[in-house]
């Protein structure tokens, strides 16, 4: 190998995601494969390792970095809990990937890879301060301060789908009742009207009435959602990801029209609303991108 290459690997509940990445981003091969189910940590583990020898047979990268559905530890060794994934609390993921194919590595949370593939590669390449939302089964953020991922003393910063939204509202996994999840994930599109995001799309794009009010009082509810994490953080952009955005075009005024009625100009000067650019390929990017920081590769 010429040039020094990491892996990225994003694992979800159905798919695993592995990308080969140089350092200037370019991925070089990649491949999915169906996430094991039952999703228990050794079966996890196993699919992985083996995954990773199909995408690098020659056993030439030099480091990994994974997302997960859920937080990791401060440090990015520990999958603290595995959101939709079985029997995931303080998995020492780091640890046994090391073991199994010594390479070091670093774990992240999924939206928080997300937010810095896009960071790197996408639609947040030209900021040094943005805030990712990926509207997705849930409703997953990344905060990227002085360009840089924020994700506090913990590591678990950066959960924006889970402020509260309406204190009287559904009552949400985290705990929280009436959380911003509950008004803008897939779940809460198909609990508010009976129908997938992806259909209300196709409608609203043929002019369906219905499917046009229905898209412009989410991106109300959004863009509620959206005031206090401007106020508190006064981003230069707002991208948004994950599958609902495919109907970006149909809420984004409703969107705009709510920040601009419930901000003050001096929070919200030249921000920008912006799709998401790498779609299912940000995590495992971003998680490749954390790898090459984390060690320091030169």
């Amino acid at each position: 190998m010429d040039k020094p290459e990491v892996i990225g690997i994003d694992i979800g509940g159905t798919a695993i995601k592995l990308g080969r990445f140089s350092q200037d981003g370019t991925c070089l091969k990649c491949l999915t494969v169906a996430t094991p189910q039952p999703s228990q940590p050794e079966a996890v583990l196993a699919v992985v390792v083996d995954a990773i020898a199909q995408i690098d047979p020659d056993n030439q990268i030099i480091a990994i970095g994974v997302g997960m559905p859920g937080p990791a530890d401060a440090a990015g060794r520990i999958a603290k809990i595995a959101i939709n994934l079985p029997k995931w609390q303080d998995v020492p993921l780091a640890e046994w990937l090391e073991m199994k194919t010594g390479k070091p590595t670093v774990i992240a949370n999924d939206a928080n890879c997300a937010g810095v593939g896009e960071a790197w590669l996408g639609a947040g390449r030209n900021f040094q301060h943005f805030i990712m939302l990926t509207l997705g089964t849930g409703v997953g953020g990344a905060i990227i301060l002085d360009g840089k991922l924020f994700i506090g003393h913990q590591g678990a910063a950066g959960e924006l789908g889970l402020i509260s939204f309406n204190p009287e509202g559904p009552i949400c996994n985290s705990g929280n009742q009436g959380s911003l999840e509950q008004y803008a994930s897939l779940i809460a599109i198909r609990r508010r009207t009976g129908k997938d995001p992806a259909e209300l799309g196709v409608l609203a794009q043929a002019g369906d009435a219905e499917a046009l009010a229905f898209w412009q009082e989410y991106g109300r509810d959004l863009g509620i959602g959206l005031v206090s994490l401007i106020y508190v953080l006064t981003p230069q952009a707002i991208v948004i990801g994950g599958g609902v955005s495919a109907s970006f075009q149909f809420f984004l005024p409703a969107v705009k029209a709510e920040i601009e009625r419930r901000v003050m100009y001096t929070s919200r000067t030249g921000l920008q609303i912006l799709p998401a650019e790498l779609g299912n390929s940000a995590g495992m990017a971003g998680a490749a991108k954390l790898a090459w920081e984390k060690f320091n590769f030169k």
